[in-house]
């Protein structure tokens, strides 16, 4: 009923529309797309926005998003805040003067405000607001129109200069002018007028002090002063250190009941050698060193005493074939003894020690002929073997030079400069004519006698130091110590070129120059290692013969007897020297 009630009312409402007509419908747009709340997104990329104009806080450990460059190396700007726990003050004074604020601030930005400050009295405030950038004298700020110090007028740059010209004219027209009483002002370097007169800038070289007489005091000191000097440079002309020399002789007598000298050879000595064997056993020992051994060699030609270098800074003679004692002992290094060398016929020979010395000595009575130094430490000692160039010796120095000297003379007479590293060896070929030399720089060179340039260069990338090198007897090939464990061959020929079919391994020498021999017909190959052994290889095979367990230690020196087919010397860093 209410429903007929309401269409009776409808109807009066509007008596034109006919209900035969239905009302007009709206009906409301539908898009195919699902709805999407678009808030999340809204703040999503409000936030990025945010964080790319924001700064990195410099104390933070973790950075929650991916920050550009510029984020990244961006300078701290802005005050810190002296209460806040981030690590920089925390209300502590880091000053003497209070809280100092970090402020990014260029040096030459600085440099220009801080002297503008001190010649106008204003300067930019860094961090002042907009408004109010300026500190310090407003007043000279409007006056001088905010200019600092690096931007001064053209105009008032050349009034500067016409400025200076005048005060200079002032001074020497005052100067012109000035009465005879101020003679004595001008004299005295106490006075203004002294100062103003004698002014020059730092750069007009160095003032002339007034000329004095000295204090008897003063002569005396200069005297004292001098005289040390003169005490100083003679000691750089020393150079090496100064050890007095000593020597002992062990022996019964030094002549015998015919008047023969102690280091005569035996007349008996068999001067022939035709085939050589490998020693198997121990025949004696001689022990006299407090240290190491760091070299031995025997006697030229008849082997019947045996030179040894110790590091106890002492040289022993020994007697090979008779007692087998100790004959002399000779005290003159300071430091250990690196090498030694004799002369042709033994009656002489040569130390080098690690006190920076060579020294030659006398054999027989032990006197020291001369000394040589450079002030570096010399490594090896040689001299030149032919006969009528005995006085001529070569020594490889730590300082990568060769140096040749004179002995009669004392004067040094050649420098071979090319090494890049310490000198090790030096060994001469082609009948003495040219020598060959090893280094640490890992490479040989080959040099003219008396011409300091180098022949040949041998220098390849897998080559090692070769700190002991000899002469093969046939004189056509050389035996080098390789500090890569092996023994390397080179020719002695014009192209010293390697002998890749012959080499010798199985010992162990890195880092030690042991030293590698020869037996006296050429059939065998020779060598210390560091574990005490002494190792022999034939030559021809290049197989190891045999090895024989010497010293505690390092097998460091190894010598074939000159004589004696079947007899070698062997010395090491425990103090001993064995012959087997």
């Amino acid at each position: 009923m209410d429903l007929l009630q309401n269409y009776d009312e409808e109807l009066d409402e509007n008596p034109n529309s006919s209900p035969d007509s239905s009302p007009p419908r709206l009906l409301p747009s539908k898009s195919a797309a699902p709805k999407v709340d678009d808030t999340t997104l809204a703040l999503a990329m409000a936030q990025t926005n945010q964080t790319l104009s924001r700064p990195i806080d410099p104390v933070q450990h973790a950075v929650a998003f991916n920050p550009t460059y510029d984020q990244l190396w961006a300078p701290v700007y802005g005050p810190a805040h002296p209460y806040a726990k981030d690590g920089l003050a925390q209300g502590m004074r880091n000053h003497k003067l209070g809280f100092v604020e970090d402020a990014a601030i260029d040096s030459f930005v600085f440099d220009e405000q801080y002297n503008t400050f001190h010649k106008y009295g204003y300067a930019a405030d860094p961090s002042a607001s907009e408004g109010n950038n300026y500190v310090g004298d407003l007043d000279a700020l409007r006056e001088n129109k905010g200019i600092s110090v690096y931007n001064i007028p053209q105009r008032d740059q050349k009034k500067r200069k016409i400025e200076k010209k005048n005060e200079a004219k002032e001074e020497d027209g005052e100067d012109g002018d000035a009465p005879m009483d101020s003679t004595e002002e001008l004299s005295n370097p106490a006075t203004d007028v002294w100062l103003t007169k004698n002014r020059k800038s730092p750069w007009a070289g160095k003032k002339e002090g007034l000329p004095t007489e000295l204090t008897e005091e003063q002569k005396k000191y200069a005297e004292e002063y001098a005289k040390k000097k003169e005490e100083k440079n003679g000691e750089r002309a020393e150079k090496g250190e100064a050890v007095v020399d000593k020597t002992t002789f062990h022996g019964k007598e030094e002549k015998d009941y015919q008047g023969r000298s102690w280091i005569a050879p035996p007349k008996d000595a068999k001067a022939t050698n035709d085939h050589c064997y490998i020693p198997k056993r121990l025949v004696h020992t001689w022990s006299g060193h407090t240290k190491g051994v760091s070299a031995i060699r025997f006697f030229p030609k008849h082997g019947h005493l045996i030179l040894s270098a110790g590091m106890d800074t002492k040289v022993k003679i020994w007697d090979v074939f008779n007692s087998g004692k100790c004959m002399r002992t000779y005290m003159g290094h300071s430091k250990a003894v690196r090498d030694i060398s004799f002369c042709n016929d033994g009656s002489k020979f040569l130390t080098a020690g690690y006190d920076k010395n060579i020294k030659y000595w006398d054999t027989e009575t032990g006197q020291v002929i001369s000394t040589f130094s450079t002030g570096k430490i010399p490594y090896v000692v040689k001299l030149n073997p032919d006969d009528d160039k005995q006085n001529i010796l070569l020594a490889g120095m730590s300082d990568k030079k060769i140096v040749q000297w004179d002995m009669n003379t004392g004067q040094i007479t050649q420098e071979y400069d090319q090494h890049l590293g310490a000198v090790n060896t030096i060994t001469f070929v082609d009948n003495n004519r040219r020598f060959v030399t090893s280094s640490d720089d890992k490479s040989l060179r080959v040099w003219e006698f008396g011409i300091p340039v180098v022949i040949k260069y041998i220098s390849e990338p897998h080559m090692h130091s070769m700190p002991s090198i000899s002469l093969h007897p046939n004189s056509n090939w050389l035996a080098a110590q390789s500090l890569d464990n092996q023994i390397l061959i080179y020719s002695t020929r014009e192209r010293f070129q390697l002998n890749k079919k012959k080499r010798f391994a199985g010992h162990i020498v890195a880092g030690y120059a042991c030293q590698v021999n020869f037996s006296p017909d050429g059939r065998f190959v020779m060598s210390g290692d560091g574990e005490g052994k002494c190792w022999f290889w034939d030559w021809k095979s290049c197989k190891v013969f045999r090895t024989l367990r010497c010293h505690d230690g390092v097998c460091i020196g190894a010598e074939w007897h000159p004589l004696e087919q079947s007899k070698v010397a062997t010395c090491g860093w425990d103090g001993l020297i064995k012959y087997w």
